[in-house]
């Protein structure tokens, strides 16, 4: 299935997969329905560590949360590659023993008033991984966290609401 998007300015139109209607509806009212109480901040730094991943949670939050129309923009949210200017760092994955000194290290980097978002049961609990002998975590072993998103991988409503969570406590943190 398709649809036809044209541009009313330029007249070009463009032929685009349909997203699942529903989906994209429950979407658009939980971040309206979240957006109600406004930020008083100019951006929110959105910093993400992949700990040892199987990638999933990481495709979620692609496809849910940094796609503009999915609201991370609407949040006031951009994304960082450098943590030292992280206000929220979101992890995924299991903490395995390779990952840890990058994890750790990485932390270290992050400001003092960080939210701290686990992403997946994996950062949580260590997940389906968590006998391993290769397994360091769960996550709030290393650092605070702050968000607990569940899911494996969560579903989009669920990232969506943990993010809006993150954005909220730390406007708090910033505020106090």
């Amino acid at each position: 299935k398709s649809s036809i998007f044209c541009d009313v300015i330029t007249d070009n139109c463009v032929t685009i997969p349909t997203l699942n209607q529903s989906l994209l509806v429950e979407l658009i009212l939980v971040i309206n329905y979240k957006l109600k109480r406004p930020f008083m901040v100019d951006n929110i730094n959105v910093y993400r560590i992949n700990a040892g991943s199987c990638n999933g949670c990481d495709v979620e939050l692609l496809a849910s949360i940094l796609v503009p129309k999915f609201g991370f923009d609407s949040l006031q949210c951009t994304y960082t590659n450098t943590p030292e200017e992280a206000n929220i760092v979101i992890v995924t994955g299991s903490i395995t023993t390779r990952s840890k000194p990058f994890l750790e290290a990485t932390l270290k980097r992050l400001p003092e008033n960080k939210v701290v978002v686990a992403m997946g049961i994996c950062p949580v609990t260590g997940g389906v991984f968590r006998d391993s002998y290769s397994i360091e975590g769960p996550l709030d072993r290393f650092v605070n966290v702050d968000v607990n998103i569940a899911g494996c991988p969560p579903p989009p409503q669920s990232i969506v609401d943990g993010l809006v969570k993150a954005c909220a406590l730390w406007k708090e943190k910033v505020n106090a």
